[in-house]
C-alpha cells in the first residue's frame, strides 16, 4: 500500500419531533470526531423525506458556519461524515455523505473503513453499464445496496443482503426518507455505537465521545455483523451476520485512532493506553530522571509508564493546538513541515536529564526523528524512546494509515539498535504483540494485529489482473470532449 488509506467518522441523529435543528447537533458530533479525518466533511438533513446536503473539503469548522447550518433547514434526521482521503481520492467528489436517487427513493450513505473486494465489485457494475463519479468505497457500497433494494422489502433488508457481498472492514450509516440504518462489519473491525438523549433522541456514531458531545448516553456498541434500524422512534436489530466470523477489532483504535474519552466495546480508550504504558515499563525498564509523553496520543501511555516505573511524569513538550495530526496529513513533505511547528520541548524539564520519551507508534519515523533532535538540542542527557505499540511490519488493508513496507522504519532495520540510531535516540523499546492483545479487558474481545504480525483475518485485496490494469489505463488516457 503506497498511499494513505481512508479513516473516517460517521454520525447520525434521529429525533422524535420534526422541525428540529438536527444540523447543529450533527455538526457538534462531527467536531467531536474530527480526529478521525480532516480531508472533508458533510451533513445531510432529512426534512420529511426531502434531503438537504452540504459537503466540502476541510474540517467541520472550515466547512460549516452558522449560516451554512441554517441553510440546511430543520428536520427530524441527519447524518454526517468526516473523512481522511488518500492522495488519489482527494477532492470534493469523494466527500461524504453520498446522496443517491434510486427507483425506490433517496438514500444518503456515509461509511468508515475499506472494502477488500472493491475492485471486483466496481468492475462487476461497470460491465453492466454503471458509471462511477467517485473513487471511494462509499459509492460502490451504494450500488450494491440499491441493487439489492430492487427486490428487498426494506432498506435494512437490502443492507442485510448486501453485507454478504461486501468484504472488508466497515461501519455504514444510511438515511432513507423514513429510517436511519447502520451496520458493523462481521469482524467488528470498525467501531460504531448508539445512544439516546433524555428526550428520546437516538444518536449513532463511530465513537461514544460524539454521543457525549450532544448530551446522549451510550447504550452499547453494535455487535460485529449487527444491523440497527430506527423508525418511528423505535429501534430494531437484524443479527443474521452476527457470530459468523471471529472477532477482530482494530487494535490501533485503542493505540492511536480513537479519542481517549471514548468507550469502545466496553473499554475506555484512556484506560487501555495507560495499561499499555504499564506493560511497556515492565518490558523495557530504564534508569531515567523523568517520563515525558509525546502529545497528545502518547500522554496516556506515559502516565502508565510512570505509574509502573515510579519515575516522575512531567509535561516536557508543548503542542501547538492549532496544528492537526501529522500522522494523517496526506503527503510526506507536508507532514515533515508540520512537525517543525507542532511540538516544542520545555527546557527546564529536559536540560541535563535522562529522558524516557513515550509515544504511541512509529510508522515512518518522521515525527520522532525530528522530535528527538529537538529534545537533544534542548539539553537532554539521554533519550530513551518507549513505544506503546509493536513495530509496524506489514501494510494495513482495512483502513488504518500504515504505509508500504519499504517506508516502515521497522522493515528497514533488523534490530532496535539500528532504529534507535536512525532516530537519534539512546534506546528504543516497543510493546510486545502479546501485551497489545491485552489492552482491552473485556471477556472475549480479540484484536486484528495484522500490521504487527502479518496475520490478516480478512483476505487482503487480490492483485489486479493485468488486463484490468491495461483497460483502466486506456480509460484514463482516452481524450475527453470539451463540454459546450
Amino acid at each position: 500500500m503506497s498511499e494513505i488509506k481512508e479513516a473516517c467518522g460517521v454520525f447520525g441523529i434521529y429525533t422524535k419531533e420534526h422541525l428540529q435543528d438536527v444540523a447543529t447537533s450533527t455538526y457538534y458530533g462531527l467536531y467531536a470526531l474530527q480526529h478521525r479525518g480532516q480531508e472533508s466533511c458533510g451533513i445531510v438533513v432529512n426534512d420529511d423525506g426531502v434531503f438537504h446536503t452540504h459537503v466540502d473539503n476541510g474540517t467541520a469548522s472550515e466547512v460549516f458556519d452558522a449560516a451554512t447550518l441554517k441553510s440546511l433547514g430543520l428536520g427530524n434526521m441527519a447524518i454526517g461524515h468526516v473523512r481522511l482521503g488518500t492522495s488519489s481520492t482527494k477532492g470534493i467528489a469523494n466527500a461524504q455523505p453520498l446522496v443517491v436517487n434510486h427507483i425506490k427513493g433517496q438514500m444518503a450513505l456515509a461509511h468508515n473503513g475499506t472494502l477488500t473486494n472493491s475492485h471486483e465489485l466496481k468492475r462487476e457494475f461497470e460491465l453492466k453499464g454503471s458509471i462511477f463519479r467517485t473513487s471511494c468505497d462509499a459509492e460502490i457500497m451504494s450500488y450494491v445496496i440499491t441493487n439489492e433494494r430492487l427486490s428487498a422489502p426494506s432498506i435494512e433488508e437490502a443492507l442485510n443482503r448486501a453485507m454478504y457481498k461486501l468484504k472488508g472492514a466497515y461501519a455504514i450509516l444510511i438515511m432513507s426518507p423514513q429510517k436511519m440504518v447502520a451496520c458493523r462489519d462481521e469482524y467488528g473491525m470498525k467501531p460504531i455505537c448508539y445512544g439516546q438523549k433524555p428526550d428520546g433522541t437516538y444518536v449513532i456514531a463511530s465513537e461514544s465521545c460524539a454521543l457525549n458531545a450532544v448530551g446522549a448516553k451510550l447504550i452499547r456498541d453494535l455487535e460485529p455483523g449487527e444491523i440497527i434500524t430506527i423508525k418511528n422512534n423505535e429501534v430494531s436489530f437484524i443479527k443474521d451476520h452476527c457470530g459468523l466470523k471471529p472477532n477482530a477489532s482494530c487494535v490501533f483504535e485503542y493505540i492511536y485512532t480513537a479519542r481517549p474519552d471514548s468507550v469502545l466495546d466496553g473499554t475506555t480508550v484512556h484506560d487501555a493506553r495507560v495499561r499499555a504504558g504499564e506493560f511497556l515499563a515492565k518490558e523495557h525498564p530504564v534508569d531515567a530522571d523523568v517520563i515525558i509523553g509525546v502529545p497528545d496520543s502518547g500522554l496516556d501511555a506515559a502516565t502508565g509508564y510512570a505509574r509502573a516505573s515510579g519515575i516522575p511524569y512531567e509535561v516536557g513538550i508543548l503542542k501547538n493546538k492549532y496544528i492537526g495530526r501529522t500522522f494523517i496529513v496526506p503527503g510526506q513533505k507536508t507532514r515533515e513541515n508540520m512537525v517543525r511547528i507542532k511540538l516544542n520541548p520545555i527546557e527546564s524539564v529536559i536540560k541535563g536529564k535522562k529522558i524516557v520519551l513515550v509515544d504511541d507508534s512509529i510508522v515512518r519515523g518522521t515525527t520522532l526523528q525530528r522530535l528527538v533532535s529537538l529534545v537533544r538540542e534542548t539539553g537532554a542527557k539521554e533519550i530513551h524512546l518507549r513505544i506503546s505499540s509493536p513495530p509496524f511490519i506489514r501494510p494495513c488493508y482495512y483502513g488504518t494509515d500504515v504505509d508500504s513496507c519499504d517506508k516502515l522504519i521497522a522493515c528497514r532495520h533488523n534490530n532496535m539498535e539500528d532504529i534507535a540510531k536512525e532516530l537519534g535516540a539512546d534506546s528504543v523499546g516497543y510493546l510486545s504483540i502479546e501485551h497489545a492483545k491485552q489492552l482491552a479487558t473485556e471477556k472475549g474481545l480479540s484484536f486484528c494485529t495484522a500490521c504487527f504480525d502479518g496475520i490478516y483475518p480478512i483476505e487482503p485485496p487480490k492483485p489486479l489482473d493485468p488486463a484490468d490494469i491495461q483497460l483502466d489505463r486506456k480509460l484514463s488516457d482516452t481524450p475527453k470532449k470539451k463540454e459546450d
